[in-house]
């Protein structure tokens, strides 16, 4: 009988090092990847568990092949069980998307050949229909211990590949279902232009149907064609670059900018509207115009446009950078927790030094010092901030001011490692 995995790409990593005193994920993509994890373990203390076996070198070579991960983990009295993590591979579809798109964006292959995945990667694809990061319950865990929901086993397979794709952001793509050399062949091919010779595709066209007509004989009429498909990324703006001089007090840096960020923001929203679940989610409330100066300084402005932003949204520089590192953490969620500091309610309070309690083992808790809804470790430059929603956002202070470190996570202790692996 042969062997269904034959043909199929895989790769073997080989077992790190304990990985005492540092944060799993420092990458952006692998602090995404541990927040799936978080977010479909019902059991904090299986993800506690999970980062002790980690830490402590528990977790053996991590073989890596498309739709899985696999690794040997041995518990605390030596027992080994098979730990299996699976994500859902791309259809031929979605890779057809995400190589058109790579193809079109040299920049984006670039990053890739540096390691790297920038966010604009991650939203282009997105945008195309195409999901690489895993979201809520896409890790789905399989495990020799008989375990029904993600175990400390899968938890410290997890947290060994966070460490995996900090290195090397192929592993995900591999995971998805193209290894690198297949993926770097396929977008050769895509790059290469036609062909001498290739007959230009006709366009086919429609004559239109008078409304009259097509409400009397619907019945007979042919089917409407599809709707067209949503572009791959926002429009250019029309040039400003014209020989005649902008009137008195229209700057054409600002309104180049504001164009392409309008553009932006409806790409976005119009990819948002056509996706899966849309009727189903709150309506957007509308930003506060200090909120918008921020949402619109997180796109890159030049010096002179960003220097308004500060003016107008009532902060200096400085702060505005803070607020622009919030927005790409959290939104407007992430910006709250930043600039407001709240009294937290007896229940709510309860629930967060009950998540504290369980968060570490006996004698491995911080000291922490609270005040409203930060937490601050004491003698430390890390905190925690206690976000309405129950989760905890990492922060660290730098040149005297507490900076958001990363993305929010429902379990402090990953929270706190991500704020303390980055210093």
């Amino acid at each position: 009988m042969s062997d269904p995995y034959e043909n199929t790409p895989e790769r073997t990593f080989a077992a790190l090092p304990p990985a005492s005193g540092r944060g799993f994920a420092q990458s952006w993509w692998g602090q995404a990847w541990l927040k799936a994890l978080e977010d479909a373990t019902l059991d904090l203390q299986q993800l506690k568990a999970g980062r002790r076996l980690a830490r402590a070198g528990a977790v053996g070579a991590v073989s890596v092949r498309p739709g899985r991960i696999t690794a040997v983990v041995q518990d605390r009295d030596r027992t080994a069980h098979r730990a299996d993590v699976l994500l859902q591979e791309l259809s031929e579809e979605q890779w057809d998307r995400f190589l058109g798109m790579a193809v079109e964006r040299a920049g984006h292959i670039a990053a890739l050949l540096d390691r790297e995945m920038p966010p604009h990667l991650v939203e282009d694809a997105a945008a195309a229909g195409v999901e690489l990061l895993p979201g809520l319950g896409d890790l789905e865990a399989e495990c020799g211990c008989d375990a029904w929901d993600h175990c400390g086993h899968t938890a410290a397979l997890c947290y060994q590949v966070a460490r995996l794709l900090d290195q090397d952001p192929f592993v995900l793509l591999l995971l998805r279902g193209r290894g690198e050399r297949e993926l770097l062949d396929a977008l050769q091919v895509r790059s290469l232009p036609p062909a001498v010779g290739t007959p230009a595709v006709r366009q086919e066209t429609r004559e239109g149907v008078d409304a009259a007509e097509a409400y009397a004989a619907g019945d007979i009429l042919p089917p409407l064609p599809e709707a067209p498909a949503v572009p791959a990324e926002p429009g250019l703006p029309p040039s400003l670059d014209t020989e005649a001089a902008p009137a008195p007090g229209v700057d054409p840096a600002a309104l180049r900018f504001l164009a392409a960020q309008a553009a932006r923001e409806a790409h976005r929203m119009l990819v948002d509207a056509l996706g899966a679940g849309h009727e189903e989610r709150d309506v957007e409330a509308d930003l506060t115009p200090a909120q918008d100066a921020v949402r619109l300084a997180s796109g890159g402005p030049g010096a002179s446009v960003a220097a308004r932003l500060a003016q107008g949204s009532g902060r200096d520089r400085e702060s505005l950078t803070l607020a622009v590192r919030a927005w790409e953490y959290g939104g407007v969620p992430g910006l709250d927790v930043l600039e407001a500091e709240r009294v937290v309610r007896a229940e709510t309070l309860a629930r967060a030094r009950a998540a504290m309690e369980s968060a570490w083992e006996e004698g491995e808790r911080p000291v922490l010092r609270a005040a409203g809804n930060r937490w601050t470790v004491v003698g430390g430059r890390n905190q925690l901030r206690l976000g309405p929603d129950g989760r905890w956002w990492p922060y660290r202070k730098e040149r005297g001011r507490w900076t958001p470190a990363g993305p929010p996570f429902r379990d402090p202790a990953t929270a706190l490692a991500l704020a303390a692996g980055q210093e």
